[in-house]
């Protein structure tokens, strides 16, 4: 099967997790079509504007991942602050929290995976 760019569902979502401004979500499996093998819930390129950030939450039950592909950022790891840059992988198990901010000028490109537990 080949999905091709501009037939994946892209959505922009404010304030997602409480955060500031409008990220962009672009798809790449969707759960409706079974496409996780109800292994997972999320697998998709998210994009921040400069200031923009995903709001600090918890992960219960699941796992997610986040591979920095450009831009830069902030991420808070259980509540340490750290910067990040492209190539950076941040692992947020099941039970622990993190949050994403674009500190830079230009858009902060994530891949970001969530698998269940």
């Amino acid at each position: 099967m080949i999905k091709h760019s501009k037939d994946l569902r892209t959505d922009r979502v404010s304030n997602f997790r409480g955060g500031k401004g409008e990220i962009q979500m672009t798809h790449f499996l969707e759960t409706e079509k079974n496409e996780f093998n109800a292994k997972g819930r999320l697998f998709a390129k998210n994009v921040l504007k400069p200031g923009t950030s995903i709001g600090y939450h918890e992960h219960v039950g699941d796992t997610e991942t986040y591979v920095i592909l450009s831009g830069e950022g902030l991420i808070n790891d259980n509540g340490d602050q750290k910067p990040v840059k492209p190539g950076d992988v941040i692992i947020t198990k099941n039970g622990e929290s993190h949050s994403l901010e674009n500190t830079g000028t230009v858009d902060l490109e994530v891949m970001a995976l969530i698998l269940f537990d």
